[in-house]
């Protein structure tokens, strides 16, 4: 009846809004840690739609002191049950180090050794000579990407029975693959088919 499917649609809008008083978790209690580059449209890599995951996304895809906060919350609190983490290929974080960023905002008048890392928090201050290795820039995608599972997976603010995994965005070919397994590096040219097909001339197997 007609009063059914307006009920119906009236309690699935107050289980949408009111999840967290509910203790709802999203729907595939992800938390995905993802790099912000708009190459990377993290619900079509991997697949998910509005609803499907807690997604934090920051410079690099890295695990920073503000992505262990959120990582901490929905895995502890909200019912997170796995972790995704998505670098991604030509990431600006590999254009450049963390001295040369730093001497930048130097001359551009900003003392770096006295900055507050949180301006709701000024009494957070990095030790002397640490914002280099604070702004975590890399050479290597594939390294850090494994680099950050091993941060999440070791980190005692996520329960150890949290699954966490890590694959690399090739915005070249746009699409998903593990860390260090390059496909069109195991794909056979020519002359590797012709070698195979050579080899196996060999040994053609007798009658019997």
């Amino acid at each position: 009846m007609l009063h059914q499917q307006i009920d119906q649609k009236l309690s699935e809008k107050e289980a949408w809004a009111l999840r967290r008083q509910l203790g709802i978790p999203n729907n595939k209690r992800l938390w995905v840690l993802a790099c912000m580059d708009e190459r990377l449209p993290v619900e079509k890599a991997l697949g998910i739609s509005e609803g499907d995951a807690h997604i934090f996304r920051n410079a690099g895809g890295l695990v920073t002191d503000d992505a262990i906060r959120s990582a901490m919350l929905t895995t502890q609190f909200f019912g997170t049950k796995e972790i995704i983490v998505i670098n991604h290929t030509e990431c600006g974080m590999m254009t450049a180090s963390g001295d040369l960023l730093s001497e930048i905002l130097l001359k551009r008048g900003i003392n770096i050794d006295e900055v507050s890392i949180d301006p709701a928090l000024p009494e957070l201050k990095l030790s002397k000579g640490v914002f280099s290795k604070w702004i975590k820039t890399f050479t290597d995608v594939d390294e850090v990407c494994l680099k950050q599972v091993e941060l999440l997976q070791s980190s005692p603010l996520i329960p150890q029975d949290v699954v966490v995994n890590g694959y690399i965005w090739e915005v070249e070919t746009k699409s998903l693959r593990r860390p260090y397994q390059r496909l069109s590096q195991k794909v056979n040219t020519a002359k590797d088919m012709a070698n195979k097909t050579t080899a196996n001339s060999h040994h053609t197997p007798q009658a019997v």
